[in-house]
């Protein structure tokens, strides 16, 4: 972060006339601890970022360091940090009289350049008093505070210059406190804080080396079985619905039902309606359970078109839904209507109709096993890079600053809406009903733990790619930078290059981390 830029403006979240110092280009610096968020749909990628900064450097851990710095000539500014929790830094600033009047002077030079005061030719010099009570002394007096924290700012900062995160700096002390110490006459003093990069401490002494990472792989995975699972889909597809008059429900037929649950109190009594677990009209085909309760369908088994039946049941503590882990419920289910299949003969007849351009059903089966090898060796690679990325993560201690945490959760926010509105499951309104700093607060709020998690994981990643030297191409790069770019054009996004390109580096990096452990780390892969 370039901090000779801070001194173009500072803005407060308190309502105060513009200065002459005023600035629409300006670094916003925030007040009373108040970060300001930005749209977050205009932001975002779909991977983890770093704030802007110069590089990596080490954080000093001193309790308190006391230093003078000098602006711009003359006296020097005292200066007091106080490292604080978040990786951040505290500033005491004290600020001179000398300091002040020359703000003072230069403040009111400016008013007299841009006001005509009556009775006074341009050019003509204005006595003090007159220009002030034309100007208004609040605002005059307001005007010098933004001139002194201009003046001040680069300097009280400049010993973090090189590790300060873009757009982190707030000024702590309450602005109407500024303006009640405020004297000619006296030292002006303020406090502003600034989050730093955060060191990257790793728990071991071997720190990344030796790692060992186990990596699950669901039996869904398995391209043998997902192409067998295939099959049968197509061959199923193919069949026709035939209604069972005779008989009760059994494996392989598909039902419609209607489906009613409320919940089981401890004592035995009736409780709440479940929502959730409730459906009118819903299709059950008997050989694809697999997001079922378990015993649910075999509570089924035997039912007629006509009859209701009612069961308890209780869903396990690794339900998706987290508000039903563990709870007992009463099902009651009627069955509206019962069908089995009538499937086609498995033979090379069937061969283009299992899928165009095969005549064999030996070539059906070979290109499907294909295509699921393929999404087979796609998954294992994406878990595989997960569970690297998730055991790096546990080996670093990292004090988040809270500058970076608003900056990864908002560009995760907007990676979630660009995919929602790329996947045309939200329109206009609903796009910006979600993008208000309200709903982002809540992401933040809700998502804390994983976004802490992934910061740590990022800057673990950037650790290990300084550590053993790593690079990429500079084609690389603008290859990747001009698809994101390409990709917020699809979908009318607004976009900043110098972010998207800093956010492309980061991406880039962890594809070179991730390959160098991958070469250097026992990676042992269990079916589940």
């Amino acid at each position: 972060m370039e901090l000779a830029t801070v001194a173009a403006a500072v803005t407060s979240t308190a309502a105060r006339p513009h200065g002459p110092f005023s600035s629409p280009r300006a670094v916003s610096v925030s007040w009373n601890n108040s970060p300001s968020l930005a749209s977050t749909s205009r932001r975002c990628l779909s991977t983890p970022s770093r704030r802007r900064l110069r590089r990596w450097l080490p954080v000093t851990s001193a309790a308190v360091e006391l230093r003078e710095a000098a602006a711009g000539g003359g006296d020097s500014l005292r200066v007091t940090e106080t490292p604080q929790p978040g990786s951040s830094v505290k500033f005491s600033v004290e600020v001179p009289t000398s300091i002040i009047r020359e703000c003072y002077q230069t403040t009111l030079q400016e008013y007299a350049k841009r006001f005509k005061v009556p009775g006074f030719r341009p050019g003509k010099t204005i006595p003090e008093n007159i220009l002030i009570n034309y100007v208004g002394p609040q605002h005059v007096q307001d005007a010098t505070i933004e001139a002194i924290l201009k003046h001040t700012l680069p300097q009280a900062l400049s010993s973090v210059e090189e590790r300060a995160l873009e757009d982190s700096v707030r000024i702590l002390t309450q602005f109407d406190d500024l303006r009640n110490s405020f004297s000619l006459d006296d030292v002006f003093r303020y406090d502003v804080a600034v989050d730093v990069v955060p060191e990257v401490r790793w728990l071991s002494e071997d720190k990344y080396k030796n790692l060992k990472v186990v990596v699950e792989i669901d039996e869904a995975v398995d391209a043998e079985k997902a192409a067998e699972k295939e099959l049968q889909r197509r061959h199923k597809a193919l069949g026709l619905l035939r209604v069972v008059a005779e008989r009760g429900l059994q494996i392989g037929d598909l039902v419609v039902l209607d489906i009613f649950a409320e919940s089981i109190n401890s004592d035995g009594s009736k409780g709440e309606k479940i929502s959730s677990a409730e459906s009118t009209g819903f299709h059950l085909d008997t050989e694809e359970t697999n997001n079922l309760v378990p015993g649910f369908l075999g509570s089924l088994i035997g039912i007629h078109p006509g009859e209701a039946r009612s069961f308890p049941i209780q869903f396990p503590e690794s339900f998706e839904q987290e508000s039903l882990r563990g709870v007992h419920a009463q099902f009651t289910v009627v069955c509206k209507e019962l069908f089995y299949r009538e499937l086609p003969k498995m033979g090379d007849s069937l061969a283009v109709k299992l899928l165009p351009g095969c005549t064999t059903i030996d070539e059906v089966r070979e290109r499907i096993l294909e295509r699921c090898k393929e999404v087979e060796k796609t998954a294992i690679e994406q878990a595989t890079d997960n569970a690297i990325l998730d055991q790096l993560g546990k080996l670093v201690e990292v004090d988040v600053p809270r500058a970076l945490f608003q900056e990864q959760g908002q560009q995760l926010y907007g990676a979630k809406l660009l995919q929602l509105q790329a996947e045309r499951k939200l329109d206009k309104d609903q796009l910006a009903s979600l993008s208000t700093q309200r709903s982002v607060q809540a992401y933040l709020e809700d998502e804390k733990e994983n976004i802490t998690r992934i910061i740590k994981q990022m800057l673990a990643v950037g650790d290990v790619f300084k550590s053993e030297n790593l690079q990429y191409s500079t084609e690389q790069l603008i290859k990747e930078v001009e698809n994101s770019i390409a990709e917020f054009k699809q979908y009318n996004q607004d976009y900043d290059e110098n972010n998207i390109r800093q956010q492309v580096q980061d991406v880039l990096e962890a594809a070179k981390v991730l390959e160098w452990l991958k070469e250097n780390c026992t990676v042992e892969y269990i079916r589940r």
